[in-house]
């Protein structure tokens, strides 16, 4: 019976959390919330071997926790940087377009005269 609970306890808690969010969840929020399932239930596992399920899933949840934010803090910077750099792309191509237009006025110009 006791090994029934946790997971069932563990799997309401992450429904309530995720349901209870009014904006999208972060990357970094996504991951901690995955950390924390992961966690409580290997935790759970682990503990119900020696007979102490919730503590197992009282200690695994934490450190799930605080690993999946770890992870999902590390991937939004990554995206973070990818976005700057298509951005910055963005600009040196626009850049390249004008100086090309420029370059043609200019050899236009030339041959006219």
């Amino acid at each position: 019976m006791r090994r029934r609970i946790v997971p069932i306890f563990v799997l309401g808690f992450l429904a309530l959390a995720l349901a209870g969010c009014s904006t999208p969840l972060s990357t970094r929020e996504q991951g901690g919330l995955i950390g924390a399932g992961l966690g409580a239930g290997t935790g759970a596992i682990i503990g119900s071997t020696v007979g102490h399920a919730a503590a197992g899933a009282a200690i695994g949840g934490p450190v799930g926790l605080i690993g999946g934010a770890l992870i999902g803090n590390y991937l939004m910077n990554q995206d973070q940087r990818q976005q700057e750099q298509h951005r910055q792309v963005d600009t040196n191509q626009a850049e390249l377009e004008r100086l090309r237009r420029e370059n043609e006025r200019l050899r236009q110009q030339r041959g006219e005269w």
